[in-house]
């Protein structure tokens, strides 16, 4: 790709260890693709011929369980990469990737997977990385949705998304592309009304602000003890 500016790309995670002519290589065989507000990058169980980095907007993660509920796995932020089916030894997208905001993101064949990484080391380690702490993520959620009452489960989901992609404002921490209450819902295993509740509960508090599509945390410190407090 001789078009992309590899200094947007070589401070990222990623590419960590990888020479600066190694990533020109590695970037020859990517094209840039934009992906319009709620459009899909891949769909669930679709043949996963693709791998990608996001440079620019985000993506929700989601997956249909074989009951039909739907289930927010998590969100793309820019840098990262996603759907390394290939790299879990998987033929399909385990999950569905849609744009919540206009976004750009790099795509690589997964043909090239192999060889890529056996050529740059650096890739499949810094790869593995990523799939382990999102491992630990889901360990995490897991735990919580068995042991926690739903208030800390939302609590620790707002939290955790105030880490991923915080933006400092006015009126405190706001979690910077649109996120809706049923999105919520679908990431800490409750319903729409339990999380409107709560939700509107804390804005009274002034924990937080969820109008307007954009949730922000007005005291990340009070939310962080609530999420900590010991369950009865």
């Amino acid at each position: 790709m001789p078009n992309l500016d590899k200094s947007l790309v070589a401070n990222l995670s990623i590419f960590a260890g990888v020479e600066t002519d190694a990533l020109s290589e590695i970037l020859r065989e990517a094209q840039s693709i934009r992906y319009p507000k709620g459009s899909s990058v891949f769909q669930q169980d679709e043949e996963a011929n693709s791998f990608f980095i996001l440079l620019h907007g985000h993506l929700r993660v989601m997956k249909v369980t074989p009951d039909g509920q739907q289930v927010v796995v998590r969100f793309v932020t820019p840098g990262e990469i996603f759907g390394i089916a290939v790299a879990m030894g998987r033929t399909t997208y385990p999950a569905t990737a849609l744009a919540v905001v206009d976004s750009v993101a790099l795509i690589w064949p997964a043909a090239a997977w192999p060889r890529l990484v056996t050529k740059h080391p650096s890739l499949a380690v810094n790869t593995m990385k990523t799939v382990g702490s999102r491992l630990q993520d889901a360990h995490t959620r897991v735990i919580e949705m068995s042991t926690e009452q739903v208030e800390r489960r939302v609590a620790h989901a707002l939290l955790r998304l105030v880490q991923q992609a915080g933006r400092k404002g006015e009126d405190g921490i706001q979690i910077d592309f649109p996120i809706s209450r049923q999105d919520v819902a679908e990431m800490t295993g409750t319903t729409l009304h339990t999380v409107s509740r709560l939700l509107s509960a804390w804005e009274d508090q002034g924990l937080v602000d969820s109008g307007r599509q954009r949730i922000s945390i007005r005291n990340p410190h009070k939310l962080f003890l609530l999420a900590e407090a010991p369950s009865n």
